[in-house]
């Protein structure tokens, strides 16, 4: 009879897959460094997840769900849109900040051929009502006419500037902060550059 799976295990084993695909990148992150990361033989790692690609799909959707959780949980559903993007642009910021190896290899993962269209999905559902928010934004004249992904893309590149600024100068970090979203504002808003 088999062992039940362990969710500490199968947590192990997720976090030993970021930080290996962290170091050597997904492609050249073999699942053998992968359970020696985790302490566990490599058998193991196939008890909980069939293959490679699941095991992927898993931490794609483990690394979106925690962003989402970061930036969703207060995310405040009424007020100003600027104090709304605001909100979400300090719990980005103060996610990856604080979680640089995660944002690493959720870029690496965004881009990954093998992150089914179903992880995707789950992956971007908690984050449906900013899209929606935006192109409310954009509709009603608040927001420049961009494409809602091209705002989202230059919010994220922004954020990742500012964060990188903000770990390498850490008594400027409030600074650097607000500078980041200004200049992100200021290239969205409508009126903002009137």
């Amino acid at each position: 009879m088999a062992r039940p799976k362990s969710d500490d295990k199968h947590n192990a084993l997720l976090l030993a897959a970021e930080q290996v695909f962290a170091q050597r990148g997904l492609a050249a992150a073999p699942t053998s460094a992968i359970s020696k990361q985790a302490g566990v033989a490599e058998g193991t790692l196939f008890t909980y997840f069939r293959t490679k690609d699941e095991l992927v799909n898993a931490l794609y959707r483990s690394i979106k769900l925690d962003l989402a959780d970061a930036l969703m949980t207060r995310f405040p559903r009424t007020g100003p849109v600027r104090d709304r993007l605001e909100y979400l642009w300090d719990a980005f910021v103060d996610w990856g900040v604080a979680n640089p190896q995660r944002l690493n290899v959720l870029d690496q993962l965004s881009v990954a051929d093998t992150v089914t269209e179903e992880s995707k999905a789950v992956g971007y559902e908690p984050f449906a009502e900013i899209e929606a928010l935006a192109q409310h934004s954009i509709d009603t004249g608040v927001l420049e006419d961009y494409p809602v992904a091209f705002i989202a893309a230059s919010m994220k590149s922004m954020a990742e500037t500012t964060m990188a600024f903000m770990t390498v100068c850490p008594a400027d970090a409030g600074r650097y902060r607000k500078i980041g979203f200004d200049v992100f504002w200021n290239g969205i808003a409508r009126n903002a550059r009137s």
